[in-house]
């Protein structure tokens, strides 16, 4: 018996190691390439003498200088007030207007030649007309942020629904759900991992509108910034922009990223069960 416990206990403890190691390199997998590209860009630069591509440092320098201590932070602010106002009102409509069209076969019917048209249609195009809707203020660049972000949503709910299983739909029909609950309980759930790929999709259109927004008869932003930069022929101050602005992408792509792992648990694990 003594033997035997002394054999098992090793053995738990490689499993666990073998564990935390697997669970360490899972984790730095996704660091490895943009740590070499940093580098890389670092020791490119680090005796680079062109004003066009200062070296690394030097943007990292001016980059807390400006964004910290000169207090830019105050553009980054308004980007992600108008982003988050218009992503969320574009979205909210996406998915409502989707779930309608799938209920409705008349008005999708009516109306898919003209969502396709808008869909195609490119949203920076349309910023002469929404500065002549809504002048120049804040509210230019809402609208233009949720018109952008409404499409990807609403295609990708449209699909999600219609690709739910009829045998569902008889099964919700025996059990006596009402048009609600079928909704709320089948419909949604259902459709869900292709809603969440539309308001992914979504949030990358919303980041490039809001800098496209900013560059444009705007008072602030991280796209005034890096454009007021460049006029002024300042270009570690128009480096730093844009790097803050690829940190803040990335951020918000992670961080949708996470929320969606959680709120789609279950989508996820059963995935897992089925390659398994």
């Amino acid at each position: 018996m003594t033997r035997l416990t002394t054999s098992v206990v090793p053995t738990v403890r490689l499993r666990r190691e073998g564990g935390a190691v697997r669970r360490a390199g899972a984790a730095l997998t996704p660091l490895w390439l943009p740590v070499l590209l940093i580098a890389v860009w670092w020791i490119a630069t680090a005796r680079s003498v062109s004003p066009f591509f200062p070296p690394l440092q030097d943007i990292l320098v001016e980059t807390w200088n400006q964004w910290v201590v000169f207090g830019a932070w105050t553009n980054a602010v308004a980007s992600l007030r108008n982003l988050l106002l218009g992503y969320v009102l574009g979205t909210v409509i996406g998915i409502v207007g989707g779930s309608l069209l799938w209920r409705v076969r008349y008005l999708r019917v009516a109306v898919n030649p003209l969502i396709y048209f808008l869909y195609v249609l490119p949203a920076p195009a349309l910023l002469p007309a929404m500065i002549a809707l809504f002048g120049i203020g804040d509210m230019r660049q809402i609208a233009l942020i949720a018109l952008g972000s409404i499409w990807p949503t609403l295609l990708n709910t449209l699909d999600g629904m219609r690709g739910i299983d009829t045998v569902k739909f008889d099964t919700a029909k025996a059990l006596r759900l009402g048009g609600w609950r079928t909704y709320l309980r089948l419909v949604f759930p259902g459709a869900a991992p292709q809603i969440a790929a539309g308001l992914r999709a979504s949030l990358t259109i919303g980041i490039v509108l809001m800098v496209v927004s900013e560059m444009v008869a705007a008072r602030s932003g991280i796209g005034f910034f890096i454009l007021q930069a460049q006029a002024e022929f300042a270009i570690k101050k128009m480096w730093s922009g844009i790097l803050v602005l690829a940190l803040i992408g990335t951020l918000l792509n992670y961080l949708f990223v996470f929320v969606e792992r959680r709120a789609l648990r279950w989508y996820y694990r059963s995935r897992a069960l089925g390659s398994s």
